[in-house]
């Protein structure tokens, strides 16, 4: 079978795992090149572009292909929608050449087991020709961005943030984003950003525009520096811990934050439910040279020994803000899935104020941008008079960063806010009464 080939199958096996069976991007990816091993990386690596940016522009693909099928395509041809939506990717949003992206779409129907697919392959080619053809009319037609997530999650982001803010995260969705470290204290960052041709970004970090395999950069093995976006750096920075201190990070995995605190020289514990997750935490803190307690348990059950000082809760829930790392989760999470997500955020966090000692200061941080996930989590705990008060984050504390400031003194960081994007992240520190 040609390379060629093979490479589109294996996209479409991965495609149709994520929107047909829910599954997340990176394990889908990890079955897909088991079950295509004859790929080399060059393959893969085509192959993950392909799908990825297929899902960054799903909305758009879809409404072109609803226009050109006027009886609209049956939920059992989905795999031959599936095809159009990768070969229209290939066409018009990757340097793939016209007649390459046609004809692998058409050989790719026509290798379908299904003989009701193999026989729409003619209606692929039709569909992929009109649009090469009228490109411009399609370009125009179906230009406006907010077709790329679903109507749910649109709707939630014009209602908290406008219309102007919620249209700027769009355009960042869609472009593959760089790689951020996190550099040890005592690290030269504009040293590390000359030697790996980065930039420096705030809090002793450093950013690559292209990142190619990162256990083959120069500080890896070294253990100078640790992956981690410019986003997931501010709770860790906000939360004020120095060298000695307790922090108790609850949800920890994979690991970024409490390797920022024991990196400062905090004794910290590390809960998650995972053990899995848990491994690689600790393979980063061999790699690191650091030192971190770790316990598996639900952080809702967990109940250390003495109160903490500091607490850091990122609790689980949709990962809006990372869609530009992760743009299946636009199309495999649900308005149900935030109302659970609330839930379980709604147990920890609670359990997290009966683990923190008085006097003691709390983060609670999601890397979402939906309200029910953040603010009114906070919200709600605030009105259960607890002995707990917010604690305000100050401009001073987020030079640059000074518009993800809310009047509350919460932040909430968009992908826009930054030059070259960042993760969407809710943060609110809050103090226990002495």
């Amino acid at each position: 079978m040609a390379q060629d080939l093979e490479s589109r199958l294996a996209a479409l096996y991965l495609l149709e795992q994520i929107l047909d069976r829910g599954q997340a991007l990176d394990g889908a990816f990890e079955n897909c090149c088991r079950k295509f091993s004859a790929l080399d990386q060059r393959d893969r690596a085509f192959v993950r572009h392909l799908v990825t940016t297929c899902l960054r522009r799903l909305g758009q693909l879809n409404a072109m292909i609803n226009f050109c099928t006027p009886r609209n395509l049956t939920p059992k041809q989905a795999r031959v929608r599936h095809i159009l939506q990768l070969g229209l990717t290939q066409l018009l949003y990757m340097e793939v050449p016209a007649h390459a992206a046609v004809d692998s779409s058409v050989r790719l129907a026509d290798s379908q087991k299904n003989p009701g697919d193999r026989q729409l392959k003619g209606l692929v080619n039709a569909i992929l020709r009109r649009i090469d053809r009228e490109r411009d009319v399609f370009d125009e037609k179906f230009s406006d961005l907010f077709l790329n997530v679903p109507k749910w999650l649109r709707n939630s982001w014009l209602e908290r943030f406008g219309k102007g803010p919620a249209r700027r995260i769009m355009p960042v969705l869609l472009e593959e984003p760089p790689l951020d470290l996190t550099l040890k204290p005592g690290e030269n960052p504009e040293a590390w950003a000359e030697k790996l041709g980065g930039e420096v970004t705030p809090f002793t970090g450093v950013r690559l525009k292209r990142a190619g395999q990162v256990e083959k950069l120069s500080g890896y093995d070294e253990g100078a520096w640790w992956v981690q976006d410019l986003a997931a750096r501010l709770p860790a920075e906000l939360l004020g811990a120095h060298a000695g201190d307790r922090v108790l990070d609850l949800c920890a995995a994979p690991g970024g934050k409490a390797v920022q605190s024991a990196a400062k020289g905090c004794k910290v514990t590390a809960v998650d439910i995972s053990e899995k997750r848990l491994s690689r935490l600790r393979d980063n803190m061999t790699r690191l040279n650091l030192e971190v307690a770790v316990a598996v348990s639900d952080a809702a059950e967990y109940r250390p020994d003495e109160p903490f000082p500091y607490i850091l809760l990122d609790a689980p829930c949709s990962s809006s803000g990372t869609l530009r790392r992760h743009p299946d989760m636009a199309w495999t999470k649900s308005p149900a899935d935030i109302d659970s997500l609330a839930e379980i955020q709604r147990r920890i966090l609670r359990s997290a104020v009966d683990m923190l000692a008085p006097g003691g200061t709390l983060i609670y941080c999601v890397c979402s941008m939906e309200a029910a996930e953040g603010p009114e989590q906070i919200r709600a705990l605030l009105a259960d008079d607890l002995p707990l008060n917010r604690d305000r984050i100050r401009p001073e504390e987020l030079p640059g960063l000074e518009q993800s400031i809310g009047p509350d003194g919460d932040v909430q960081t968009l992908p826009w806010h930054t030059p070259g994007g960042m993760d969407g992240f809710y943060i609110c520190r809050l103090k226990k009464d002495r």
